[in-house]
């Protein structure tokens, strides 16, 4: 893995992906490198006015790209639903594969919110959001030889544990702790997934990555929203002389999404003390891999987004 790049993914020719929170940073990145490798691409993006400048963006740095915006709000169920239905038998023109998910969308530390659904919004966004979705694609992806989901969490999953009496948050907020739940949540995910994949025999690959320390918008979100702008010029200031840029902090996730003998489970990240540089396996806590802890999560989230994995059930 020392010192690989852009330059050696693999040729996706014949290949359909779905990046979500395309329309900018690590997503971005992400689905304009899988064109540029002859991926098929779509843009999953919450903004149609976002996603459509940067599907014109991808188009204008990489002009025989095959790329496509598709609106998807992962904190609205209904949208995640009918994002899905895009790709399933009733729609116009059903796919025929998915071999690749990139579960990249994602919020920060903001605020106390709820989705539309009322879940708190950055468990029911980075974690119920993606895992309604990767269920709901789920049927193509397994139809797909050699397909895989990629999930990114973040090495601040060490912030927190899930509690599973309080996964919304309901008894105390802490906006810090709540990301960190939310990036465990990621990785849990990822453990029972690829757990219930192997069980099946199936060849889809459920992998992990983080980007470090990168710097995109993300950070600055919640400061911005609660109009801390001290505390945004901060942020901003540490991107700029400490992160590492988009294009970098992409690249563990375009690993994990192509390269080759990737490992159900596995975990990608920066080599250099898990912030920066090339992609590596990374550190992860070993609450992440609890197989208790994971498959109490995944029932849990069945039950509040109303989406069964039936392909995996009873395993």
């Amino acid at each position: 893995m020392t010192g690989w790049n852009a330059s050696d993914i693999p040729d996706q020719g014949g290949r359909t992906a779905v990046v979500t929170g395309a329309n900018s940073g690590l997503g971005y990145v992400t689905a304009r490198e899988l064109a540029r490798r002859g991926a098929h691409v779509v843009l999953a993006c919450r903004s149609r006015a976002r996603g459509n400048h940067a599907l014109d963006r991808l188009r204008a740095e990489v002009p025989a790209a095959e790329a496509e915006f598709r609106p998807l709000d992962l904190g609205d169920l209904s949208s995640v639903r009918e994002f899905a239905a895009t790709f399933g038998e009733r729609a116009e023109k059903p796919e025929e594969r998915l071999d690749l998910l990139v579960n990249n969308a994602g919020v920060m530390a903001l605020p106390y919110g709820r989705t539309a659904d009322g879940f708190e919004t950055q468990f029911g966004v980075n974690h119920l959001g993606h895992f309604a979705l990767t269920g709901l694609l789920l049927p193509l992806l397994l139809r797909t030889a050699h397909a895989r989901v990629v999930s990114v969490s973040s090495g601040l999953h060490a912030l927190a544990d899930i509690d599973p009496h309080d996964l919304n948050s309901e008894r105390r907020y802490r906006r810090w702790v709540a990301y960190g739940r939310s990036k465990t949540a990621n990785l849990l995910f990822v453990h029972e997934l690829a757990r219930r994949l192997a069980a099946t025999g199936s060849d889809v690959v459920a992998a992990a990555a983080h980007p470090g320390y990168a710097a995109t918008n993300l950070q600055t979100a919640g400061p911005r929203l609660e109009g801390r702008r001290a505390a945004e010029r901060v942020v901003e200031l540490g991107n700029r002389i400490i992160a590492q840029p988009a294009e970098t902090g992409a690249l563990p996730l375009l690993y994990a999404a192509t390269a080759p003998g990737v490992r159900p489970d596995s975990f990608t990240g920066p080599r250099v003390a898990g912030l920066r540089g090339a992609p590596a396996p990374s550190w992860r806590a070993r609450r992440t891999r609890d197989d208790a802890r994971a498959r109490r999560l995944w029932e849990e989230s069945e039950r509040l987004t109303g989406v069964t994995y039936e392909e995996l059930k009873s395993l």
